[in-house]
């Protein structure tokens, strides 16, 4: 039997993956892919679990994890990523189209997946659509590169990884200073002693201990459902939980009198589901000046200053051709660079940032991961960066790794780098 031929397609923000993807399991020929018009694709990416999951609730009825106890809404990321694998494989397709297979998942389901996905290939042909080189996989038989709508082939591997693989970037204007500084007493700014959470009697955290000062550079680490969220949360104020807990934030313990949004004056927040969710039309530029007025758009007519102060930040991410752009219009990049300038223009104390790069391709990770690195370097904000991708180039000082156990999930500090 003749082995099956394995495909990836790298894509970049500007890309009409979607188009791409409907006409593939439509088996709308495109050059390069004519063997599958008549052949069973299935689909494996994120946007299919959530369509699984909208299914569930809307029919109260389990689709592909109807052998399991949970709902696909109650897995983690991995969880649900392994019941659609498993699923797909049962109704036997000629081909499966993979999208960005790795975003959002934990170090050991990325190990399951890229063991497992080389022995599916052997009978089912892979069609990869990645953002990153590094997730294609070493079975991979033809090469294309997805440019806008434009599809096009290499004529090996050879050429392909030559002219995909860039440079790091770098910036030549310094961190824009604040309008006036955030004053926090004392070095500290966050810390846990020994806090435990449970949910619905199931325990997610365990006598965490964990603190975040002045000017730190961590990386929090974990597997899917180790309670990452969960921690963000409680620094963030957004979660009860914090309640009669041993939690210092910015040095008032948690519960005696301080409101939410004393916590959010002091945080700078950004995870891509603030962008996938906003639908509002201001400009990149009025974006960035919100920032300063903690309002995601702005409503108010704004200072010289502040506007002054907005063209340095647009300026340094090199977007100023594009500053009346409507925010709606730009990249998925741009949009994340617009949205962490806007976190970071008044130099909070401590700036989260959730997953930040996920979806994005090796281009526009590689910018915001120097962009990071920069705000790290030049301003006394502490930065904890969530991700489940090691990012070539990023430069935290330590990880806060989550332990998943029984009994709930433990923490252990370390330097960056330390095995």
């Amino acid at each position: 039997m003749k082995p099956a031929k394995n495909y990836a397609i790298l894509i970049d923000n500007k890309s009409q993956t979607q188009d791409l993807v409907f006409d593939l399991l439509k088996g709308v020929a495109s050059h390069g892919f004519e063997i599958f018009k008549t052949k069973k694709g299935l689909l494996f990416s994120r946007s299919e679990i959530e369509r699984f999951m909208d299914e569930e609730e809307r029919h109260d009825t389990k689709i592909i994890t109807a052998a399991a106890s949970q709902s696909l809404k109650s897995m983690s990321s991995g969880e649900q990523k392994k019941a659609l694998l498993g699923y797909l494989l049962k109704q036997h397709p000629d081909f499966i189209v993979l999208v960005n297979p790795y975003d959002n998942l934990d170090v050991d389901t990325q190990a399951y997946l890229k063991e497992k996905l080389p022995s599916i290939s052997k009978s089912t042909s892979l069609i990869q659509v990645v953002s990153r080189l590094d997730d294609i996989l070493s079975v991979t038989t033809d090469f294309f590169k997805l440019e806008k709508s434009q599809l096009r082939p290499y004529s090996n591997a050879e050429t392909f990884w030559k002219e995909n693989t860039r440079q790091t970037n770098h910036f030549k204007e310094d961190l824009p200073p604040p309008l006036e500084p955030i004053i926090v007493r004392g070095d500290e700014l966050v810390n846990f002693k020994n806090v435990s959470v449970s949910f619905d009697g199931r325990q997610v955290l365990n006598k965490i201990s964990w603190t975040i000062k002045k000017g730190d550079f961590w990386q929090l680490i974990g597997p899917n459902g180790s309670g990452k969220t969960t921690m963000l949360s409680l620094i963030t104020g957004d979660s009860h939980k914090g309640y009669g807990q041993d939690l210092t934030l910015f040095g008032q313990k948690k519960g005696s009198g301080e409101s939410v949004w004393d916590l959010k004056e002091k945080i700078g927040y950004f995870t891509p589901a603030m962008t996938d969710k906003f639908n509002g039309y201001h400009t990149l530029e009025n974006m960035v000046i919100s920032g300063i007025y903690d309002s995601i758009g702005l409503y108010k007519k704004a200072s010289d200053q502040a506007r002054g102060l907005a063209a340095k930040w647009i300026k340094l991410l090199r977007l100023e051709d594009k500053k009346n752009k409507q925010f709606l219009n730009l990249t998925t990049g741009e949009k994340r660079l617009v949205m962490t300038a806007r976190a970071m223009i008044k130099h909070p104390p401590l700036l989260i940032l959730d997953e930040p790069t996920a979806g994005l391709d090796d281009e526009n990770a590689a910018f915001f991961v120097a962009l990071v690195n920069k705000i790290s370097a030049e301003s006394d904000t502490a930065i904890v960066f969530v991700s489940h991708r090691k990012e070539i180039g990023l430069e935290p000082q330590f990880d806060y790794i989550l332990e998943m156990n029984q009994t709930g999930s433990t923490g252990k500090t370390q330097p960056h780098g330390d095995i």
